[in-house]
């Protein structure tokens, strides 16, 4: 990872002095300052709906000397990223299954973040949240999982999440950014990762390791079946 990022957080405001300890807690890594490396997706998600202009932060962050958890390294698989989502996320689990899958995922492949300053990983926008209910319901694979966060052209997100890394972030300046342009956007995005994740899932049928052959079968991170 480079040691200076360019980061840019979409919002519906100017932020030019990120607070520590703000925000909202249930999202998915927890509290913290969501940012990406990537303009065009800040302009998407500047934009929640089609009447609300927002605003893309432009950021300049050095990590020398800070702690990163980098999620998309081979240290990690999907499973991590998942319990990780579960942590923070608020999902439905009401269905037994769903439950003990959820203490299940949250046992074998939990991971402390509260030693790194940033953490680097996928962003469960709202149809890759929708994959990650899927998988805990039982209805699409590991492997269906994996590849649906691949879809889309989604990137990852970066999150600032030590009072060290907002101290070490520095404002560039805000660029407004027309819903008009970016919220269909946005949609188009979501609605292309959904149709491709339908069109992989059909033509994958049943392979592969679902929610119930982890929890019958006892298997855990190091399993060679996840590599």
């Amino acid at each position: 990872m480079k040691e200076r990022l360019t980061l840019y957080h979409g919002s519906c405001s100017i932020i030019e002095h990120p607070q520590f300890g703000k925000g909202r807690p249930y999202n998915d890594y927890g509290l913290g300052f969501y940012c990406t490396e990537h303009v065009e997706l800040a302009r998407e998600w500047a934009c929640v709906s089609a009447e609300s202009d927002g605003y893309v932060n432009r950021y300049h962050l050095d990590l020398r000397g800070l702690s990163v958890l980098d999620l998309s390294s081979g240290a990690y698989g999907i499973l991590h990223w998942l319990a990780l989502l579960l942590e923070n996320r608020v999902v439905d689990t009401s269905l037994p299954l769903a439950a003990q899958g959820k203490a299940y995922l949250r046992e074998q492949f939990a991971v402390d973040t509260r030693s790194f300053d940033v953490i680097r990983g996928y962003r469960a926008d709202d149809s890759y949240f929708s994959f990650a209910r899927a998988f805990l319901g039982n209805a699409i694979s590991v492997e269906q999982l994996a590849g649906a966060m691949k879809l889309g052209d989604l990137g990852e997100q970066i999150v600032l999440k030590s009072e060290r890394a907002f101290n070490l972030v520095d404002f560039v300046s805000a660029d407004p950014v027309a819903s008009a342009v970016y919220y269909p956007k946005r949609k188009q995005r979501d609605d292309e990762a959904r149709a491709h994740y339908r069109a992989q899932a059909q033509e994958q049928g049943l392979k592969g390791l679902y929610l119930l052959d982890l929890v019958r079968e006892g298997i855990g991170a190091n399993d060679a079946r996840l590599r």
